[in-house]
């Protein structure tokens, strides 16, 4: 593992690698094409029709039903394409089942930060409990409790921690559980019994543009529609209700707003190739594989390790690295954001790895997508890569 000891003020042989990934594109989202992706597929999108037509619909249908099989979903269970990615998704989520009985949110990433903000500050829950931690340590979803709603990020893209299953949660729960799973979905397997709501976009998992987000809803999820609806003011590009209840045209094709046909387009054939080369279980086995090749890499670097510390709650899709050397770390932040900069900015310009910086609003180090669209080879290829830029970083102070 990791060893922090002082690096060296200047390293004269810093040869640059032999193998060079032939992919560079690593970033945590959007997230690479898949293998053999071009613009041929998208060449029979519906453009300049309009999102009412019969083919455009088809299209979209024809999306939710292959999402719906892909992801092996229960055959009650309801999927919807609406609008804004995962925020809109899951916004919507909370704006329309939320405030029946009191919400937990498990909070410890951007985006549980994001979910946090709402509950507390938007929709001003008035029975709300937050469990929220720093950056690499999962919080203690032991404090869950059955008879409340509760809001989970599966895997927090910006933090390196996941939930490695979901047997905290209660089979005869009363409460609803609405989990973010944008950057899990397509790479993990899911117990679906867990899941009343579920939200992800297509920018991650599968590789598609950043415009739509996905609502797989439970029966549970659909009653509480039909049964609840909250006092506050609810957007209509949020608007889960159809004259008081739940409006069941979204789960059949039907938008909230006007949609992308191209980008639609774009998600179907990255949801055909995921079909044809084996579905669910083969898209698991090639992020097991990306994963294992990375991790082959930080396990013998001297100046990284895994910002989680726990083994079972690293995320093994969104990979988080902070720094580990004595010297870096006594620098401080700013500095080691600059020694970040300068690593990215290096390998950039040598074409071996795009867009690895870690997210902004989590603690400088690097961040590296092993989700299925990415090749092993690349991953394999990117750590001696990584440990050029960072002694050439170094080197140039």
């Amino acid at each position: 593992m990791a060893d922090t000891t002082t690096s060296d003020a200047t390293r004269t042989d810093n040869s640059k690698p032999v193998l060079r990934p032939a992919d560079p594109r690593f970033s945590c989202g959007p997230v690479k094409k898949y293998p053999g992706w071009s613009w041929d597929a998208i060449a029979d999108a519906p453009l300049s029709r309009t999102h009412r037509a019969g083919a455009p619909v088809a299209r979209i249908k024809e999306s939710i039903e292959r999402t719906h099989a892909l992801l092996e979903l229960p055959a009650d269970y309801k999927v919807a394409l609406l609008p804004g990615s995962d925020t809109g998704a899951m916004e919507a989520a909370m704006w329309c089942l939320l405030g029946q009985r009191g919400t937990d949110v498990f909070s410890w990433d951007v985006f549980g930060n994001r979910w946090t903000y709402d509950a507390r500050d938007e929709l001003k829950l008035k029975d709300l409990r937050v469990f929220k931690t720093e950056p690499g340590i999962l919080p203690d979803v032991a404090q869950y409790d059955p008879a409340r709603d509760a809001i989970f990020t599966l895997n927090g893209t910006a933090a390196g921690v996941w939930v490695p299953d979901l047997d905290w949660i209660a089979d005869d729960r009363e409460g609803l559980t609405l989990c973010d799973a944008t950057s899990a979905a397509f790479a993990v397997g899911i117990d679906w019994s867990k899941i009343d709501v579920l939200t992800f976009s297509w920018q991650k998992c599968m590789g598609g543009e950043a415009q739509h987000g996905m609502l797989v809803m439970s029966p549970r999820a659909i009653e509480r529609l039909n049964t609840w609806r909250p006092d506050w003011p609810i957007p209509g590009l949020l608007q889960l209700h159809a004259n008081g209840k739940a409006n069941m045209g979204v789960y059949e094709g039907a938008t909230l707003n006007t949609p992308s046909l191209m980008a639609v387009e774009d998600y179907l054939a990255a949801l055909k190739w995921a079909s044809r080369i084996g579905g669910l279980p083969e898209l698991i086995r090639r992020r097991e594989e990306n994963f294992a090749a990375l991790d082959a890499w930080v396990q013998g670097a001297d100046w990284v390790d895994y910002l989680c510390e726990t083994p079972a709650h690293r995320s093994p899709v969104s990979v988080c690295l902070k720094y580990t050397d004595r010297a870096v770390m006594a620098a401080g932040a700013e500095a080691q954001w600059e020694l970040t900069k300068k690593i990215s900015s290096l390998l950039e310009r040598e074409n071996a790895a795009l867009d690895i910086s870690m997210h902004r609003a989590s603690v400088p180090g690097i961040r590296i997508w092993c989700g299925p669209t990415v090749e092993r080879d690349d991953l394999a290829a990117l750590g001696p890569w990584l440990d050029w830029a960072y002694r050439e970083a170094l080197d140039a102070g």
